[in-house]
């Protein structure tokens, strides 16, 4: 899993990260709506930089900003910006987001994606690095969406995935802020699994969310159409 992850336009390092490449974050890059052609973008808690990467290639935004509070995993996020075609759109700061939020006080992004860590259990892998990769501790959901509100510009979209667990109590906790969901996309492994995973796309303007679903395999390594469709732009055997 240390090895490095080629996609189609672009290659990512990823031996200093905790969090590795998955389907998660692939998704969510791929599915974010750019429709309103946003000119400036932010990743919130980027990683190895993917979900920034795929929308440097997706769109046109001079402007691709990524916060990652993990040491390591900054400096590989850099290092994979650095030797991509779009490295003069992208930067990676080194932060927390609180900070962040205040540092950036009345600037704001027209895109802002979050693949956002989501472990609530009481649960402690050993390791601190994987743990604040992948606990919701580290980044709290009431956190993320109070930043969100304060940067997002007056007509631009956050996106964000999460277990389909906590939709209800996440959409919830937007409205307090004044985000509303827009778009729904539950996804689940096969036809006959659960509903794992929820892809939520949020603005200021509230409307009636257009529910999708996606199934992403038919058998093991056998992709639905819809999900080769979503991301064929990015995996090298699609």
């Amino acid at each position: 899993m240390n090895k490095p992850f080629h996609f189609k336009h672009f290659t990512v390092h990823q031996d200093r990260c905790e969090m590795k490449i998955g389907t998660d974050g692939v998704l969510l890059g791929a599915w974010t709506s750019l429709e309103h052609n946003p000119t400036s973008i932010l990743d919130i808690g980027s990683g190895t930089g993917i979900i920034a990467l795929q929308l440097a290639q997706r769109s046109t935004a001079e402007l691709i900003d990524a916060i990652e509070i993990d040491e390591n995993a900054y400096e590989q996020c850099v290092e994979n910006f650095e030797a991509s075609s779009w490295g003069d759109r992208l930067f990676c700061y080194h932060a927390d987001l609180n900070a962040f939020t205040k540092e950036m006080a009345g600037e704001h992004y027209d895109l802002i994606v979050s693949n956002p860590p989501f472990y609530v259990e009481d649960y402690s892998s050993g390791n601190s690095a994987r743990d604040t990769a992948r606990f919701t501790e580290a980044l709290p959901f009431e956190h993320l969406v109070a930043s969100v509100s304060i940067l997002l510009s007056e007509t631009g979209v956050f996106s964000t995935i999460i277990p389909k667990k906590e939709e209800e109590h996440f959409i919830q906790l937007a409205s307090t802020k004044g985000l509303y969901a827009n778009r729904i996309c539950r996804v689940r492994g096969t036809e006959t699994s659960e509903e794992k995973r929820s892809l939520l796309q949020f603005s200021f303007t509230e409307t009636t969310p257009k529910i999708e679903n996606l199934t992403i395999e038919i058998s093991r390594h056998n992709y639905t159409k819809a999900y080769k469709n979503l991301v064929r732009d990015f995996y090298l055997k699609m």
